[in-house]
């Protein structure tokens, strides 16, 4: 199967998290806590912490302080890593945006450049197609204009007269 092609930016922000040690245990983390893994171990470690240190030696009775404060403290630090999580995928979106909108905007700059050439040569091929009409005398103009006055002038529709009304104001 061919390798997929990846966005200019994810290769960048993957480069970026590669070189620092906390982005990359930031991601360990986050990875494993969101796996059915961490999901099992953490049931198993709650029924044996509640049936072996609450109940059958006693060092965490109900309501289990300890423990309560263990895992209060473990979801402060993994609302930490979400956080980063979120934090790095608006920072990538944000690039991966800018990144398109300047490749859009280049884009679009070329297919404008392109479409002012077509149309440049289309003219350019259409003045040497087509020969250009002469021009008539300027004589010829107002000898046409007088014509065409004259034809107006005998077939223009007469203008009607009202009808009368048969009725007679009273």
């Amino acid at each position: 199967m061919p390798e997929r092609r990846r966005h200019p930016v994810e290769e960048a922000q993957q480069a970026e998290r590669e070189e620092d040690w906390q982005l990359r245990l930031a991601d360990e983390i986050t990875t494993f806590a969101g796996s059915m893994a961490f999901v099992w171990i953490h049931a198993a470690l709650f029924v044996l912490w509640i049936c072996l240190l609450g109940y059958g030696l006693a060092v965490d009775p109900f309501p289990f302080g300890f423990l309560t404060m263990i895992v209060s403290l473990e979801a402060i630090f993994l609302s930490t890593f979400v956080m980063i999580g979120q934090n790095r995928q608006a920072e990538f979106a944000a690039r991966k945006a800018a990144h398109d909108f300047h490749e859009q905007e280049a884009e679009l700059h070329r297919n404008t450049e392109l479409t002012e050439a077509v149309h440049k040569l289309s003219e350019e091929m259409h003045a040497s197609l087509v020969k250009p009409k002469r021009r008539r005398a300027p004589r010829a103009d107002a000898e046409l204009a007088r014509e065409t006055e004259a034809f107006d002038a005998a077939f223009a529709p007469k203008p009607q007269r009202k009808a009368r009304s048969r009725t007679k104001e009273r």
